[in-house]
C-alpha cells in the first residue's frame, strides 16, 4: 500500500487541472475536480494499487476484470464522457451523448495534466493527443461531435502550444 504516494500523485494531479481550469477560464471547475478520489470507495484502491505511473484502475482492472474505483469516478465527474451515456429515446439504446462545452474543456485540462503527471520530465504537448489517438483504436462510446472536438483541441495543443490552445479555450468557451 502507497497512501502518501497515492495522495501526493492524485493532490498535484488536481493542482494541475486547477491551472489549467483557470488558463482556460473555467476555475470553480477545476477547484471542485476529482474530489471524489478521496472517498474510500477511490481513495483506499488507488493507494492499494498504486504504481506511480499510470493510473490504479487499471491495476485494480487488470486483477479483477473491472476497477469498482473507475465505476465509482466516472458515475460522478462530468468531466469523462464515459458519464455521458444515456438511453435514446427514439432507439431505447443506451448511447453517446454530446458533451456540453464546459466539461469538454475540463476534460481537456484533466487530459492535459494526467500527461504531465505520469509521463513527467519526458512530457511533450503532442502526449494527450497520443493518448487519445491509442484509445480510439478501441471502441469507445464517445459522442463522434465530442470525439471531434476533443481531437481537434488536443491536436492544437500539439501543433501550437499552450498558450495558442487556452486561448482558442477562452474564446470558444464564449
Amino acid at each position: 500500500m502507497h497512501p502518501i504516494e497515492h495522495f501526493k500523485t492524485v493532490t498535484r494531479h488536481r493542482h494541475m487541472v486547477l491551472r489549467h481550469c483557470i488558463k482556460a477560464g473555467i476555475p470553480i471547475q477545476g477547484l471542485l475536480h476529482d474530489l471524489s478520489k478521496f472517498t474510500p470507495t477511490e481513495f483506499i484502491p488507488g493507494m492499494c494499487y498504486y504504481q506511480g505511473t499510470r493510473s490504479p484502475n487499471e491495476q485494480e482492472r487488470e486483477l479483477f476484470g473491472y476497477s469498482e474505483a473507475w465505476m465509482h469516478h466516472k458515475g460522478r465527474n462530468k468531466h469523462h464522457f464515459e458519464y455521458w451515456i444515456d438511453i435514446n429515446p427514439e432507439s431505447k439504446v443506451y448511447e453517446p451523448v454530446e458533451m456540453p462545452v464546459k466539461y469538454l474543456i475540463e476534460m481537456f485540462c484533466d487530459r492535459v495534466a494526467a500527461s504531465k503527471i505520469y509521463r513527467g520530465e519526458k512530457y511533450r504537448d503532442s502526449d494527450p493527443l497520443d493518448y487519445f489517438n491509442s484509445g480510439m483504436e478501441r471502441k469507445r462510446p464517445i459522442h463522434p461531435k465530442t470525439a471531434k472536438k476533443l481531437h481537434f483541441l488536443l491536436k492544437m495543443l500539439a501543433e501550437k502550444g499552450e498558450d495558442k490552445t487556452f486561448a482558442y479555450i477562452r474564446r470558444m468557451k464564449k
